[in-house]
């Protein structure tokens, strides 16, 4: 399988003193894990360490080579989990958007290191509109004026009335072709449902254009018990600058009860 290297950083109380409160971020395509930073500053202030993962193509992460696929990247994901957090304490996972599906296809493949999964923009099976889907498209072309940009992140992420000026920067083609590219080398029955016992706290905005919220319904109606649907009105694709408060409050109940 090919190889993928990818770059973190550690953040937050030391993990030899209290193993297993590790979380690890993905973020969505082409974006950097700092549009996490809120997740991951509620997790330290609850005593959790942060461990950030940029994806690849994401700066300081190199593009991977051609042919790679989400279980690739699960895997490299998987020997960070083991470096940073330990192989037996394992941590929690935070997708959001391809990250969620990186997520996901880590619990798939390396159940043993993931003790809960936090899942913000899930799709996979219900696609989006068409409209959205060409504006997330051109969201990663760098000639567009910065007027037409802002308006094809506002059309792909972003409810209407929301300011997407916040997601002007961050943009990075290369590393959205290649994780792109990656997503459709992997079938999606691979990744969709995470295995018992794994819990699952799945976050949507209800104007989500490019997951549409019946993505997290139908995963979490197959979960059962073990997930939990929370539907953001207000919110789109982008949901942390939209909604941050009350995402980082269900997130914050969710590591409670993984303690």
């Amino acid at each position: 399988m090919t190889g993928v290297e990818l770059s973190y950083s550690v953040e937050g109380p030391a993990l030899a003193d209290e193993p297993g409160r590790a979380v690890v971020y993905l973020a969505s395509l082409g974006r950097p894990v700092g549009d996490l930073e809120l997740l991951s500053d509620t997790a330290k202030g609850h005593g959790w360490t942060s461990v950030k993962v940029e994806l690849p193509g994401v700066s300081p992460s190199p593009l991977p080579l051609p042919g790679c696929d989400l279980h690739a990247i699960a895997a490299a994901v998987a020997g960070v989990i083991e470096t940073a957090a330990g192989k037996e304490a394992g941590a929690v996972v935070v997708g959001h958007a391809f990250g969620n599906r990186v997520a996901r296809c880590v619990a798939a493949d390396h159940p043993d290191l993931v003790r809960g999964l936090v899942l913000l923009g899930c799709g996979g099976r219900f696609p989006g509109d068409d409209e959205a889907r060409a504006a997330l498209r051109r969201c990663f072309d760098v000639t567009a004026s910065c007027e037409e940009h802002l308006r094809d992140v506002a059309t792909a992420f972003f409810a209407p009335g929301n300011d997407p000026a916040v997601w002007s920067d961050g943009w990075h083609p290369e590393a959205a072709e290649a994780q792109a590219a990656a997503v459709a080398a992997t079938p999606t029955e691979d990744w969709w449902l995470p295995p018992e016992p794994i819990r699952v706290l799945a976050l949507v905005g209800a104007e989500d254009r490019i997951a549409p919220p019946a993505n997290a319904a139908a995963l979490v109606d197959a979960l059962g018990e073990r997930g939990r649907l929370v539907v953001l009105h207000g919110a789109g694709h982008a949901l942390i600058p939209e909604q941050g408060p009350r995402v980082a409050a269900e997130f914050a109940e969710f590591l409670a009860d993984r303690r």
